[in-house]
């Protein structure tokens, strides 16, 4: 390895070196941060006890610690603790490193003209001037990288702040509401910069895996994480491409989506969303996909109600009771076809898929059973909403379109 020239340097004329930089170092850093100042007037210094800008106080360290290591031979370490702070500070304002870079950058650059002239003074040789610069600019890597340390926990801090206040706000959302709180809500949505839309709708996901990566579904849209069912509010659900990037977010996650309410309304969405969700766990409506309540608007009126559909399945069917299960089932589902039918046989043969023959001579039977009270409006009517929930869960064939 090449001897650094540094070594090679008179102790008197690294002394002169020392001696002039250290005494010059106050001013120095006054020069740089009155420059400083200059090309970033928008720049907030934070005071210490004494009202002197940490600022200041960080470069003159700075420049003393880099002069004193050089001069003894060692390699120059940055104070961590400063700088650190600095890019702290940056991480909670939440503005990016790119400013406090350029102001290193521009610290360095005017720090490294003065020591030139210095060096001239102490007859420092060029060699050694040479790593001097070399040194300056390590040096500068080393605030950086403190600097990002600090603004790494600064932003991880403001991010754990920030879910927290986020999960405060959606609790909020989604408690039954009995009194005006608008004023509350808009509080806590300033706080995380959240705007309050006219409408919301509430969101359930079902985890595909334990370790799943919360879905990226975008800006303005609250995600809570926390629970057992994460959950999510939409704001203006209604905007267009905001269903298809939700989509797309979501791809592979089972879940639901509740109705577009009022924001006074959330817990409304929330309880359509929930109620849909059991529906999936049970297997009655699909897994692998986040659907919307609004296009599910049977299955979530007539599944739920299991209890009154066997009820009233047990009165309005009572004339097949006497049938075998096969024959009771091919003329419960030509019932529905004929009700859900406009015409005759030959459309009811075409919704199931038989000869019109045979479409011909269930609907005989059923005329027989039934009689005239097959006709009246709100017998039909009861009997679709059973036949229709009894097809949902799988008992009647789909109808063939």
């Amino acid at each position: 390895m090449t001897r650094p020239a540094w070594q090679d340097v008179p102790r008197s004329n690294l002394d002169r070196f020392e001696e002039i930089a250290r005494s010059e170092a106050p001013e120095l850093a006054h020069t740089i941060l009155f420059q400083i100042r200059r090309e970033y007037p928008y720049l907030h210094l934070v005071e210490d006890e004494s009202g002197e800008p940490l600022a200041l106080v960080g470069i003159r360290r700075a420049i003393e610690g880099f002069v004193s290591n050089l001069t003894a031979g060692a390699h120059p370490r940055v104070p961590p603790e400063m700088f650190q702070e600095f890019g702290r500070g940056e991480g909670l304002e939440g503005r990016s490193l790119d400013a406090l870079q350029a102001i290193y950058r521009l610290g360095v650059r005017l720090t490294w003209r003065r020591l030139a002239e210095i060096g001239q003074q102490a007859d420092i040789p060029a060699p050694a001037m040479y790593e001097l610069a070399e040194s300056g600019f390590e040096y500068l890597d080393g605030l950086v990288e403190q600097s990002v340390r600090g603004y790494a926990e600064a932003a991880a801090r403001r991010a754990s702040e920030r879910l927290r206040l986020q999960r405060q706000l959606i609790e909020l959302l989604l408690m039954e509401h009995r009194g005006d709180v608008s004023m509350t809500l808009a509080e806590r949505a300033a706080r995380i910069g959240w705007e309050l839309p006219e409408t919301i709708a509430v969101g359930v996901l079902v985890r595909p895996a334990r370790e799943a990566v919360a879905p990226a579904v975008g800006q303005g849209v609250l995600l809570e994480m926390e629970s057992e069912q994460p959950r999510m509010v939409i704001p203006d659900p209604e905007t267009a491409g905001r269903a298809e990037t939700l989509r797309r977010a979501t791809a592979g996650w089972s879940g639901a989506i509740g109705p577009p309410v009022p924001l006074a309304a959330a817990a409304t969405s929330l309880r359509w969303a929930e109620t849909a969700v059991q529906l999936v766990k049970k297997g009655l409506l699909p897994q692998g996909e986040v659907l919307y309540c609004t296009e599910r608007t049977e299955e979530l009126l007539l599944l739920p109600a299991e209890d009154l559909i066997d009820a009233a399945a047990r009165r309005c069917l009572a004339p097949l009771d006497g049938l075998s299960a096969t024959q009771s089932r091919r003329l419960a589902e030509t019932l529905l076809a004929w009700i859900e039918t406009p015409g005759g046989a030959p459309e009811v043969a075409a919704r199931l898929g038989v000869h019109p023959q045979t479409a011909r001579y269930r609907l005989r039977q059923i005329r027989e059973l039934w009689g005239d009270a097959i006709d009246e409006a709100d017998q039909r009517f009861e009997m679709l909403l059973v036949l229709r929930a009894l097809r949902l869960r799988g008992d009647l064939a789909p109808a063939q379109d």
